[in-house]
């Protein structure tokens, strides 16, 4: 196996500890400075990013476990034709969920309880006794509800919110009240537009993976269908949102506030429009990061199913992008 990833150290020293038996591992930090015994190994992990490069000249995979939950670097189908067959790509899911929650709850919650007003105010020796939201009764709206969307569902309960899940047809979380769906077609009740989902609500969370069909989702249309009081938070894929668009809104002030931890382009360039843009709070991709504690327990667990020629957990649909 070739171990290839920022954190290689770490996660060779959890994989040994297992004791994972007829595993070989060899690691790089650098895909341009691979090992010459890498063209060997049937099995590649790390993340998606430093994995896509090397890949076509690594004619014994059969296996590639990403250490992310988006693998955008490895569905193209060039690297596909290049890589010159097919292998089994897996995902890390069923870790994050945790991390969000505290992420967008947190970011929500400094919303309703006023937190940088009032330290402001703290500042500048001013009493500010203006009253405090809450988020019990509040709409939440989650586009997207897979293991994120559905912890998110589930503490979003914990604050007795209405929760609203927009997903392609699943709707196997409890804790979301009415799902709805972007095609007629697909299964389940309570179908709906996307535009009677986003009326009413008071958070907006994008979840959703980045694809094709997911490009732009959060449009014109789609911001001005959330009232004026709405927040937007999106710990999910850059590619989701038209920013121009969300800068226009927040500008004319259609759209209360946002929360932005994922980009279109990373770093975001000094000149975007979003770094002047009002209401803004930028956190630079640091929502949910993949600890090597939490993903190698992940690899463990599908190594012993692939040795043992079992189905793999957490595969990708390659055609769909998730």
């Amino acid at each position: 196996m070739l171990v290839l990833s920022r954190h290689a150290g770490e996660y060779c020293r959890l994989i040994e500890a297992a004791c994972l038996p007829d595993l070989d591992v060899v690691s790089a930090t650098d895909p341009s400075r691979l090992p010459a015994s890498a063209s060997t190994c049937d099995i590649v992990f790390g993340e998606p990013s430093l994995i896509a490069k090397p890949l076509p000249v690594l004619p014994a995979v059969r296996w590639v476990q990403a250490t992310w939950a988006g693998v955008e670097p490895l569905l193209d189908p060039a690297l596909r034709r290049l890589a010159g067959r097919d292998y089994i790509l897996t995902n890390a899911r069923g870790v994050f969920g945790a991390l969000m929650s505290e992420y967008v709850f947190g970011y929500m919650l400094a919303h309703e309880r006023r937190i940088l007003e009032k330290y402001d105010a703290q500042k500048e020796r001013r009493w500010d006794s203006r009253p405090p939201g809450t988020l019990r009764g509040k709409r939440l709206g989650l586009l997207g509800v897979g293991t994120i969307g559905a912890a998110l569902a589930r503490t979003a309960k914990h604050f007795e919110m209405v929760v609203r899940g927009y997903t392609r047809v699943s709707e196997s979380c409890d804790a979301v009240d009415e799902y709805f769906h972007s095609d007629d077609r697909a299964g389940g009740h309570g179908r709906r537009s996307l535009g009677a989902f986003a009326a009413d609500l008071d958070y907006l969370v994008s979840v959703v993976p980045g694809t094709a069909a997911t490009r732009s989702l959060v449009d014109e249309q789609l911001l001005a269908a959330l009232p004026p009081r709405a927040v937007f938070i999106n710990p999910g894929r850059g590619s989701v949102v038209d920013e121009a668009a969300l800068a226009r809104a927040l500008s004319s002030g259609r759209l209360a506030a946002a929360v932005l931890d994922v980009l279109q382009t990373e770093p975001l360039p000094a000149d975007h429009v979003l770094w002047r843009t009002p209401n803004v709070m930028i956190t630079s991709h640091t929502a949910a990061l993949s600890a090597p504690a939490d993903i190698a327990p992940l690899f463990v667990t599908n190594y012993h199913r692939f040795v043992a020629g079992r189905p793999l957990i957490y595969c990708v649909d390659v055609e769909l992008g998730y």
